[in-house]
C-alpha cells in the first residue's frame, strides 16, 4: 500500500504531520526530500510554511550542500598558495562552480575572507527577508506607475538599468515583481495593480496554446516566400505585417499594423464590419497617415478579409503577401502585439463602440512602451528618426 499523500484534492494532513514538515524544513534539510518523504508537493510544503509564519528569523542551522566554515577557510589557503579554483575545489570535494562563485561573490582571489564570507551566508540565509520593494518607497513607485502604463515586470526591470545607470538601489528582477503582485506574504505592491498585467491574472497559471482556426483559400495569393529578402532581416523599414482583433461573437473587428524593423503599432477601427471591401477602405485610409517610404509591403494572414488583396494593392501600390496555413510565427511581430493589445482590448468586447481615437490613444501608450527586442527602446523612438 503507498504512502498517504496530503493536500491538494486528498484529505488535509493531520496537524502534527504539518509540524513535523516545518520543523525539518526549519532545521535545514531541503524541501524536495521532505516533500518526498510525507508524500506532498513541494508547493504544498511551502504553502504549509507560510501559514505557520515561514522561516524564523535567527540563524537555524545549516543544509548539507552548504559550504562549511572549515571549507572556507581551506579555500582561503588554497588561495594564498595560488592554487586553481579547479584545485580547489578538487580537495574539497566540490564543483568548481562552486567555489568560483563563493570566491568572486566575496571579494576575488585577492579580497577573499573566510570570516567575512562566513558572516555573509549566514546574513543571507536568515528569513524571512524584508523585500526590495518594502524597503525602497523610491522603487516601489516607480514600479507602480509603470505597471499603471501597462508594461511588463520584464520592461520595467530592464528599463530602470537605462533610467538609473548609477544608482544600484533602483534595481529589481522581473521575478521579483510578479512575486510581490502574486504572493501575498511578499505583496509590497496593490493587489489592484495585477489589472494591469498583460493577462490581468491574480495568479499564476499554465499557459495554453490556441489552436489556428481554419481558413479558407484566397485567389492570386502571393505567398510569403516571394517577400524580399529585405523584409525578412529587418533591415530596411516598411515593411508590415497584419491581422483582425475580433471582438465579442465574431460580430466586430480592429486591424492591426505592426512595422517589422521598429515595431510600430497601428490600430484601425472597424465600425462598418470585417468584410473584405471594409477592410480594403480602412487600411487604404490608414496607409495615408505615414509617409509613402515607410510602406514596402504587407503581410497578412489567409483570412477572408483579405480577398480582395488585388484591389488594396491596386489602390495602394503596397503589394501584399500571405503566410502559410497554421503559421502564425510568420507574422510573429503581430502576433505578440496583438497579445499585448488585448490588455486593452479583452477578449468578449464589443469592438464596434471603440472609435478611432480611443484607438490611437492605446497605440500611442503601445508605442511608448520599451521593447527588449529594441534594446528597451520604444517603437517611437527608433520611427522619429525615419520620419525625418
Amino acid at each position: 500500500m503507498g504512502r498517504a499523500r496530503f493536500g491538494g484534492r486528498w484529505c488535509g494532513a493531520p496537524v502534527g504531520v504539518r509540524a513535523s514538515v516545518v520543523a525539518r524544513v526549519r532545521g535545514g534539510e531541503v524541501v524536495s526530500m521532505v516533500a518526498g518523504d510525507v508524500g506532498v508537493t513541494r508547493r504544498t510544503v511551502f504553502r504549509w510554511l507560510a501559514e505557520a509564519g515561514g522561516m524564523p528569523i535567527e540563524w537555524t542551522g545549516r543544509g548539507e550542500r552548504r559550504l562549511s566554515p572549515s571549507e572556507r577557510e581551506e579555500m582561503r589557503v588554497g588561495l594564498a598558495r595560488g592554487e586553481s579554483f579547479r584545485a580547489i575545489a578538487r580537495r574539497l570535494g566540490r564543483a568548481t562552480s562552486t567555489v568560483s562563485r563563493e570566491v568572486n561573490a566575496n571579494g576575488g582571489r585577492c579580497g577573499y575572507r573566510a570570516v567575512a564570507a562566513e558572516r555573509r551566508a549566514e546574513g543571507q540565509a536568515r528569513r524571512p527577508k524584508v523585500a526590495k520593494l518594502v524597503r525602497c518607497e523610491r522603487l516601489r513607485a516607480r514600479v507602480e506607475a509603470a505597471l499603471v502604463q501597462r508594461w511588463s515586470p520584464e520592461q520595467i526591470s530592464a528599463r530602470l538599468v537605462e533610467e538609473f545607470p548609477d544608482d544600484e538601489e533602483m534595481r529589481v528582477s522581473h521575478e521579483t515583481i510578479y512575486q510581490s503582485l502574486f504572493v501575498q506574504s511578499r505583496g509590497a505592491l496593490r493587489k489592484e495593480l495585477t489589472a494591469y498585467l498583460r493577462s490581468r491574472r491574480t495568479q499564476r497559471c499554465a499557459q495554453s496554446r490556441a489552436t489556428a482556426s481554419q481558413r479558407g483559400h484566397l485567389r492570386d495569393m502571393v505567398n510569403i516566400a516571394e517577400r524580399p529578402a529585405e523584409a525578412d532581416d529587418r533591415a530596411v523599414p516598411g515593411h508590415w505585417e497584419g491581422d483582425l482583433i475580433i471582438g465579442a461573437g465574431g460580430r466586430s473587428a480592429v486591424a492591426t499594423l505592426v512595422e517589422r524593423a521598429t515595431r510600430y503599432l497601428m490600430l484601425v477601427a472597424l465600425p462598418d464590419g470585417r468584410t473584405a471591401p471594409d477592410v480594403n477602405t480602412a487600411l487604404a485610409a490608414a496607409v495615408t497617415w505615414l509617409p509613402a517610404h515607410l510602406w514596402r509591403s504587407l503581410t497578412w494572414d489567409q483570412g477572408r478579409e483579405m480577398a480582395d488583396h488585388a484591389g488594396f494593392t491596386v489602390a495602394t501600390g503596397i503589394p501584399v503577401f500571405f503566410c502559410d496555413p497554421h503559421h502564425p510565427w510568420q507574422r510573429g511581430s503581430n502576433e505578440n502585439t496583438n497579445g499585448l493589445v488585448r490588455q486593452y482590448l479583452p477578449k468578449g468586447m464589443d469592438l464596434s463602440t471603440v472609435t478611432q481615437d480611443q484607438l490611437d490613444v492605446i497605440a500611442i501608450q503601445m508605442n511608448g512602451r520599451p521593447r527588449k527586442t529594441l534594446n528597451w527602446q520604444t517603437p517611437a523612438e527608433r520611427l522619429q528618426p525615419l520620419l525625418r
